[in-house]
């Protein structure tokens, strides 16, 4: 995963008030298993900002996948 991919959590992280399925944005790389993410409201307010294992987070497509 990149800086500025939109990602969606795949299981709940209740330290932080966020839940399976919560979409959110990478800001920064942390290291090799580990990206901080913003989770914003549909008016763009940030309502958290936390650091999240890569192995938590699914990666949002929004355009088709090319045919190999």
């Amino acid at each position: 995963m990149r800086l500025l991919d939109v990602v969606a959590m795949l299981e709940d992280m209740p330290s932080q008030h966020l839940l399976k399925g919560q979409v959110g944005t990478i800001v920064e790389e942390l290291d090799d298993r580990n990206v901080l993410v913003e989770f914003g409201n549909l008016d763009g307010e940030a309502y958290a900002l936390t650091p999240v294992a890569v192995v938590m987070l699914m990666a949002q497509r929004h355009s088709p996948a090319l045919a190999a």
